[in-house]
C-alpha cells in the first residue's frame, strides 16, 4: 500500500447539514500534541489555540480533534475538572480503522508513533495501539473477516 492511500482526504468543517462528531482531549501542552497528531497522522492544523484559553483543532480524515489544557469547573460545567489521563487507566479511546495496517504500522512508526506492540490477530480483527504524548491510547484496527452492511 503506499502512503497516498494512508493519508487522509479532504473534509470539510463545519458541517453544510446536519452535524458533525468530534473528538475533546484534553492535553498538557497545545502545541506538542498538535505536532504530534500532524507529524503521525498527517493532521492538518487548524489552530493552536491562544493564550486566552481557546482550545486546538485538528483535522484527522474525516474527523476533527480538540486538544486544550486542563482546568477546573466552568460557568457551563460547574461540577467537572479536565485533566490528562492515567496512561493505566483509560476510559475511551480513539479508534482508527484501517485498510492496511502493517503499512500502517510502518509509516506511522517511522514517524514516531509509540506502539504498545505490534499488530495483533484477534477477534476477526488486527489491532494494535499507540500512546499519544499524553497517554491517551489509539485503537488502530483492520477487520480481516468481518462484513458491515
Amino acid at each position: 500500500m503506499s502512503s497516498e492511500q494512508i493519508e487522509p482526504k479532504s473534509y470539510e468543517m463545519p458541517p453544510r447539514d446536519g452535524f458533525t462528531v468530534t473528538c475533546f482531549i484534553t492535553v498538557a501542552d497545545i502545541d506538542r500534541s498538535a505536532d504530534f497528531y500532524e507529524r503521525v497522522f498527517g493532521g492538518r492544523i487548524l489552530s493552536r489555540g491562544d493564550s486566552k484559553g481557546a482550545s486546538g483543532h485538528i483535522q484527522l480524515a474525516n474527523t476533527w480533534l480538540i486538544v486544550n489544557v486542563g482546568g477546573g469547573p466552568t460557568p457551563d460545567k460547574p461540577t467537572v475538572a479536565l485533566s490528562v489521563p492515567d496512561p493505566d487507566k483509560i476510559s475511551s479511546f480513539m479508534n482508527i480503522r484501517v485498510a492496511d495496517i502493517q503499512a500502517c504500522y510502518k509509516l506511522w512508526k517511522s514517524r514516531g508513533a509509540e506502539f504498545i506492540t505490534e499488530p495483533i490477530a484477534r477477534d476477526g480483527e488486527i489491532l494494535c495501539y499507540i500512546r499519544d504524548p499524553d497517554g491517551y491510547i489509539i485503537e488502530v484496527g483492520q477487520s480481516t473477516d468481518l462484513t458491515y452492511g
